[in-house]
């Protein structure tokens, strides 16, 4: 297979101010992840005294020793609703992939040391995620549950749709994809349904509670006086109700619980590739790579050349339409075909990519789009081409390719361009942005200049300082509304990755979709009932 020739001068001045920026970048992320786990560690010394361990201890006890964590979501709803500090961000739970004994699993454990792990409209979301990546994985499901349930200040846009949680809990149960939840404290009223429609559920002696009203709402609703625990304890859902299943004498111990019963479910695990070659160039400079001026170009086959097995790549059409960039290569292994670019998306290149989507198809090859494009090219050229017509048929092909599909936004990601190269619309299996990224409708400055154009059209004005102020505002919000943390705060991705990383990402979760994707489910009509 042909290699990539780098052509990127790693000691250039451009190159080292391409590094600094993204270092910078990357940082200014890591810092805001530290202050979530910073505002948990303020709790430590008040829930130790009640014997509970914090979310991440949780998390860190159930997974593997040494294993690595794919996290969904981790700055969902920063400063979004009532999010004044950013401590908020993560949407109340903690989420992403993780190995028990082994096994891969998706894992929820409930942050009660943020605001009670209370939810959010996108923490509803968010949760919404996790069990789409379960039933697309078959993976799965394992929840450690501590919430105060509903932001009660937005339930009236989490009720509604948050019901389809509960269904999908009965539909991945009839699919055959375990759910295991162990209870650590409090789950009232649409929380109880959450582990009562799991598969099996540990409770924490003197800590967990289940009801679906709690005692101040019971005197309120029907004027009995019941405590806590006559109402839900453990001993009235181990002993008399009967839905738990196993009662734990401390969170270690129902953590140690629910790792035993994964272990019991005789899942997949990962198969180890012993055909993995490391790229031609080092890993570091993947970060001069990236423009520090997010408007300069840049060839995305230096980035290709660095996160594929020897730098190898089988360019598909290279010399018609320069601009979209397709071509076959491995990642650890595994084989993929990517898809990425160098400009606009042509009508030449939108042909171009339907067709080696469909080529990847027919060999069953995952597809992997690494997003750097302005959107489709606009004109009176360009629309004389059929560049609609030919947009569609790409964006026909990514939306019905039925190979596992996923998501790199490493540079911009404008307008129908980020439809055709399978954004968050297009269901990508995961999808990830890496700090510098902007995803929007289109640039700011594109969007001040449109938005003049019509007011003067429609107003008639002749107010420069009004148009200026107009145009300059709009593409200050369009602008601060594009970044990667803004996206992400939105769930338009699954989370901001270091760049470096995502070749070792792009390796695990292939891994798991291959598995996933030759593994027998038992479904049955209706799912695991608790009598």
């Amino acid at each position: 297979m042909p290699k990539l020739i780098t052509q990127l001068h790693i000691d250039s001045a451009t190159a080292r101010e391409n590094r600094a920026q993204l270092l910078t970048q990357i940082a200014d992320i890591t810092s805001l992840d530290q202050a979530l786990s910073a505002a948990a560690e303020n709790k430590r010394e008040k829930y130790a005294a009640r014997g509970m361990l914090l979310p991440r201890e949780r998390l860190a006890q159930l997974i593997d020793e040494g294993s690595p964590f794919v996290e969904i979501g981790s700055l969902a709803g920063y400063k979004m609703y009532d999010d004044k500090d950013g401590t908020g961000a993560g949407g109340g739970c903690i989420g992403g992939i993780g190995f028990i004994q082994g096994t891969p699993c998706v894992i929820r454990v409930d942050n009660y040391a943020i605001k009670g792990g209370t939810i959010s409209p996108v923490g509803m979301e968010k949760a919404l995620r996790l069990q789409q990546i379960s039933m697309e994985n078959k993976l799965p499901f394992v929840t450690l549950a501590q919430s105060g349930g509903a932001n009660l200040m937005y339930a009236n846009e989490i009720f509604a749709p948050g019901g389809r949680g509960f269904a999908n809990q009965a539909r991945m149960s009839a699919m055959g994809i375990p759910q295991i939840t162990v209870v650590h404290g409090s789950a009232t009223a649409g929380g109880a349904y959450q582990p009562a429609l799991s598969d099996y559920v540990v409770l924490v002696r003197n800590q967990a509670t289940m009801y679906l009203a709690g005692p101040p709402l019971l005197k309120a609703a029907t004027g009995e006086i019941a405590t806590d625990e006559a109402l839900g304890g453990t001993e009235v859902h181990g002993e008399i109700a009967g839905t738990g299943d196993y009662i734990a004498e401390n969170d270690s111990e129902a953590i140690e619980l629910a790792r035993d019963l994964v272990a019991q479910l005789h899942w997949f695990t990962l198969a180890e590739n012993s055909v993995d070659q490391p790229p031609s160039y080092d890993l570091e400079s993947l970060l001069s790579v990236i423009p520090a001026n997010n408007k300069t170009p840049f060839d995305a086959r230096e980035v290709i050349a660095r996160i594929v097995d020897s730098s190898d790549f089988l360019e598909f059409k290279s010399n018609f339409d320069r601009q979209t960039v397709c071509g076959h290569a491995r990642i650890h292994g595994a084989a993929i075909g990517i898809i990425t670019n160098n400009g606009p998306i042509t009508s030449q290149g939108a042909n171009k990519a339907a067709q080696f989507i469909q080529l990847c198809e027919q060999s069953r090859t995952p597809l992997l789009f690494l997003h750097n494009t302005t959107g489709f090219m606009v004109g009176t050229a360009a629309e004389q081409s059929g560049i609609i017509k030919h947009g569609a048929k790409m964006i026909q092909a990514v939306a019905n390719a039925s190979v596992p599909k996923f998501s790199i936004v490493m540079g911009g990601s404008y307008g129908a361009g980020n439809y055709a190269m399978c954004g968050r619309g297009f269901d990508p299996r995961f999808i990830f942005a890496w700090p510098n990224s902007r995803t929007s409708v289109m640039g700011g400055a594109q969007a001040g200049k449109v938005l003049r154009i019509v007011t003067e059209a429609k107003a008639g004005s002749t107010d420069a300082d009004m148009l200026d102020k107009i145009e300059r505002d709009t593409a200050e919000f369009v602008d601060a509304n594009a970044t990667a943390l803004a996206c992400t705060a939105r769930l338009w991705d699954d989370g901001i990755i270091d760049p470096r990383h995502t070749r070792d990402l792009l390796g695990l979760l292939l891994s798991i979709t291959q598995q996933a994707d030759t593994f027998q489910l038992n479904s049955s009509k209706f799912g695991v009932a608790r009598f």
